[in-house]
């Protein structure tokens, strides 16, 4: 066997690409994102001295742009360095999104994988809103005020867990933000994208990061008593989304008109009852009236659920997965892919208990894809799988085979510790039509301009944002 984890890269496959749980399915390429700074031109520190362009956690959330162009989401920030445990270690990390190349290409005959994964940034793009936020103080909590980092007519989106006010925690003012997920719009010029601290569906510009738009979502989601530290808010609510188990997952329907969201975690009076203690919601948004409908979903093995991806308007993958693996200490092994169909499925209002359950979304009663399974098939160790696989994007179609192969981007979450996370990590696996017959490729119509780095000196720092054209590409490979 020809080893590229003897050859320093970190992984090892063998000659044949294995079939993971469905005999369709291939496991096409890998590659890693590497270096420690991203494209945004800010090195100053944050406030546990850790640089402002610190480049990490870019695939929390993956979205396909077209042209081998994908969007990365890193989310809070680079909160897993210890420093002050009063507002959870988080710091005023600017939100941002992270336009990469991701290009497949086709190896070498007797590679071990049929297809090599160039990957590179290429910009980034600062999250802000025109208007005033909230932001925390700092008093008594050690730290300067949380708005530190704004200059005129850009008012930030930062990590800081102090930076809110009064009400309820899906208020729109309130500054922080914990993207977790991440999505295209049908005419190429915005994304959305989904928050843990509201949580938040929030629309942006695509090329400046203005926010465009937050989506009402129901006040069940919510919760009442905020707090800067995870376990007093835990304690404190009864009802809404457990801390750091918001919105964790973000889909869009192929023809752009509905965003599915899904929680990480049980909703607090969720987990109260043995009968939906394993019991999700899903909320569908239609994009151009706001309308929220909730679904109910049930975990199979995960201890929570990362990512959502729309199949076609109604089946969607959903990755579940546990907290082991590469930067865990231990071996990997929960992170599978189910496949989840909501056409007919009853939304919740105001059902609880066994009642609510009864309704969860059809589900697959086995994975779509074992990750663990196939990647250890292939030869990488379970300890070398990422903890925090949370990223899901459908790419370019390839031939392979002489058939064709459409192809989902699988990355994680390296919590901005590349020591023991590694760099960031992408998987890509095909599946044909006998696969998933009714997969339909999303649909984005208008062009917006190719990736322009540009510098824009604002109160002596640097901003730089990115956008791509929408196109479909494919690969060609044939192998004997």
């Amino acid at each position: 066997m020809r080893s590229l984890y003897a050859a320093g890269l970190g992984l090892a496959f063998a000659l044949s690409a294995p079939a993971p749980a469905n005999a369709g399915v291939v496991l096409l390429a890998s590659g890693q994102l590497g270096g420690s700074v991203d494209a945004s031109g800010l090195s100053y520190s944050l406030e546990n001295g850790l640089p402002q362009n610190f480049l990490g956690g870019v695939g929390s959330g993956l979205a396909y742009a077209g042209n081998n162009t994908f969007l990365g989401l890193p989310d809070r920030g680079p909160n897993a360095t210890a420093f002050n445990g009063m507002i959870d270690d988080t710091v005023s990390y600017i939100a941002r999104v992270q336009t990469l190349r991701l290009a497949l290409n086709p190896a070498a005959s007797g590679s071990t994988l049929p297809f090599n994964l160039n990957t590179s940034l290429n910009a980034t793009t600062l999250l802000y809103n025109s208007n005033p936020l909230i932001y925390g103080s700092g008093s008594g909590l050690g730290v300067p005020a949380g708005s530190w980092v704004n200059t005129p007519g850009k008012y930030y989106f930062t990590g800081r867990s102090d930076n809110f006010g009064a009400g309820l925690s899906t208020e729109d003012s309130f500054a922080r933000i914990d993207p977790e997920a991440i999505r295209v719009s049908a005419d190429g010029k915005s994304v959305f994208v989904s928050d843990e601290y509201g949580p938040y569906i929030r629309q942006f510009d695509r090329a400046t990061g203005e926010l465009i738009r937050t989506y009402t979502l129901p006040d069940n989601l919510a919760i009442s008593n905020l707090s800067p530290n995870a376990s007093v808010e835990r304690t404190g609510n009864t009802s809404g989304r457990y801390t750091n188990s918001g919105m964790e997952g973000l889909a869009i329907t192929p023809d752009g008109k509905t965003l599915v969201a899904m929680v990480q975690g049980a909703l607090l009076q969720d987990r109260a009852d043995p009968a939906t203690s394993k019991m999700l919601r899903i909320v569908t948004v239609d994009v151009a009236t706001g309308e929220v409908k909730q679904y109910a979903y049930m975990l199979t093995t995960g201890t929570g659920v990362s990512e959502i991806v729309a199949i076609n308007d109604h089946e969607f993958f959903v990755l579940e997965r546990d907290g082991t693996g590469l930067g865990a200490g231990s071996d990997a092994i929960i992170k599978h892919i189910f496949k989840i169909d909501i056409a007919g499925a009853t939304p919740l209002t105001s059902e609880t208990g066994a009642t609510a359950a009864a309704l969860a979304v059809t589900k697959s009663s086995t994975p779509f894809i074992d990750i663990v399974a196939a990647l250890t098939a292939a030869g990488v160790p379970a300890s070398a799988i990422p903890s925090k696989i949370e990223g899901l994007a459908f790419g370019e179609d390839v031939s392979y085979l002489g058939d064709t192969y459409h192809t989902l981007y699988v990355s994680d979450d390296n919590d901005f510790l590349p020591a023991t996370s590694g760099d960031n990590h992408f998987y890509v696996f095909g599946f044909t039509d006998a696969d998933v017959p009714n997969y339909v490729a999303q649909s984005i119509a208008a062009a917006v301009p190719e990736p322009s780095t540009w510098m824009m000196m604002i109160a002596g720092f640097g901003f730089i944002g990115g956008a791509m054209r929408r196109s479909k590409m494919k690969v060609s490979v044939r192998y004997a």
